[in-house]
């Protein structure tokens, strides 16, 4: 089993969230509309997803530069992002290493169309309930991040298999919850998650599905 990494949680506590808003906001209503994964989702209004994700310069340089150095990444490694979105990580790593070979797939056609147009890597619309179209072992890391909380349990069984296979060194992240205020806080907040559930079930459920790679948990406080 690999180690609990803390790349993405400065990051995500940056933003400030209402989520009590967000609840009493014909929630139901969000939850169907987001889960199709295109423009509402990504850029239309802040109820129904991210209401404007955009490309920001820095923002996501700081994860970038603390996966080189953790799976020391090198010109000509190869990386797959699992539920890339619109690639913006991949494009950092660009940045940083412009010989690396990067890869991300994601369900919306939106997120994978809206590349930022200096990215020379391979972005392509695919499912990861599906199985990946990529070799045993294809890759030197394989990431995923914010996607994998979105799957039923069954279907996470075999994504985390994916993950596992296609890729030497992997590194998940998800939403959790280790109390009762920042489960109420998830429950609010999240459109598209399907697998609510705390650290330690997440760990025993890596376990279980063999999957052996480094993991994150990001908390609604």
């Amino acid at each position: 089993m690999g180690q609990e990494r803390g790349f993405f949680s400065p990051l995500h506590k940056k933003t400030e969230r209402k989520y009590i808003d967000r609840m009493i906001d014909d929630k139901v209503s969000c939850m169907i509309k987001a889960k199709e994964y295109e423009f509402d989702y990504w850029d239309g209004d802040r109820r129904l997803g991210y209401g404007g994700y955009k490309y920001m310069p820095g923002r996501w340089t700081p994860v970038a530069e603390a996966m080189v150095e953790v799976y020391g990444l090198e010109p000509g490694h190869k990386i797959l992002d699992v539920g890339c979105g619109k690639g913006f990580l991949l494009y950092e790593l660009q940045q940083l290493i412009p010989e690396l070979e990067l890869t991300g797939f994601d369900i919306s056609e939106h997120g994978i169309k809206s590349r930022h147009p200096d990215f020379t890597g391979k972005l392509f619309r695919h499912d990861a309930r599906e199985v990946f179209p990529f070799a045993n072992k294809e890759f030197d890391l394989v990431v995923s991040l914010g996607c994998l909380h979105n799957l039923i349990i069954s279907d996470l069984c075999g994504a985390l298999g994916e993950v596992e296979r296609v890729g030497k060194q992997g590194y998940v992240m998800v939403e959790a919850y280790r109390n009762e205020l920042e489960l109420f806080n998830l429950e609010c907040w999240a459109l598209t998650a399907e697998a609510f559930f705390r650290p330690e079930e997440w760990v025993w459920l890596y376990r279980r599905f063999g999957y052996t790679g480094d993991y994150e948990f990001i908390y609604f406080e």
